[in-house]
């Protein structure tokens, strides 16, 4: 059997912590900045896990 390959684009979009976690940056911090608040740009601009529904699929696209 061949090796699964890792999604690239993924990889580049999610980083694996040493137990194991899976972090994400926060979508919309791209554009119309002047229109939202300080505090919702301080909060996006955060790292998260992963939700939780979606851990199993974006673990298999890494290929762990």
């Amino acid at each position: 059997m061949p090796k699964n390959k890792t999604h690239k684009g993924t990889a580049k979009r999610v980083k694996v912590t040493g137990t194991g976690k899976l972090l994400r940056q926060q979508a919309g911090l791209r554009h119309r900045l002047e229109v939202k608040s300080s505090k919702e740009t301080r909060d996006l601009s955060r790292v998260v896990e992963v939700n939780k529904a979606d851990v199993k699929r974006v673990k298999k696209l890494l290929g762990r």
